[in-house]
């Protein structure tokens, strides 16, 4: 059975560990998620492909979510939250990109989908130098 789920994250903690919680405490090893409301700090991130490296910086000061989307999945056996942000500025400028940690919440409503593919974790993929999606091998 296929669960959905509505949180409001905490106010002054990091986005994706407090989204990464919501999915813990509800035992959902596999989903997708939406995100709206608003930063104190956002880390966005570019993955640099000819580097292999993601390339990671820093905007403090208040920001709208305009949009974050991501999925839940497990990683060395943890489960793992990958997310994409937008964010606006007071000049209604958008910057997106990875998120990274150290985002900070100053109010966030999340909405949570289980997924019925259970199978899925996270594993080194050679040619792009990314932990992707792979189906389980113990499963």
């Amino acid at each position: 059975m296929q669960t959905n789920f509505l949180a409001r994250l905490p106010k002054g903690e990091d986005v994706l560990k407090a989204i990464t919680e919501e999915f813990r405490l509800r035992s959902i090893k596999t989903g997708s998620f939406s995100l709206i409301g608003a930063v104190t700090k956002v880390v966005i991130g570019f993955y640099d492909p000819v580097e292999r490296q993601y390339i990671f910086k820093e905007f403090n000061g208040p920001q709208e979510i305009v949009s974050c989307v991501g999925n839940i999945s497990e990683k060395d056996g943890q489960i793992f939250a990958h997310a994409h942000i937008v964010v606006s500025d007071r000049n209604f400028l958008c910057l997106g990109g990875h998120l990274g940690e150290g985002s900070l919440i100053f109010a966030a409503e999340l909405f949570g989908v289980e997924s019925l593919e259970s199978d899925l974790v996270r594993q080194y993929d050679a040619p792009t130098g990314l932990m992707l999606w792979a189906k389980s091998p113990t499963k």
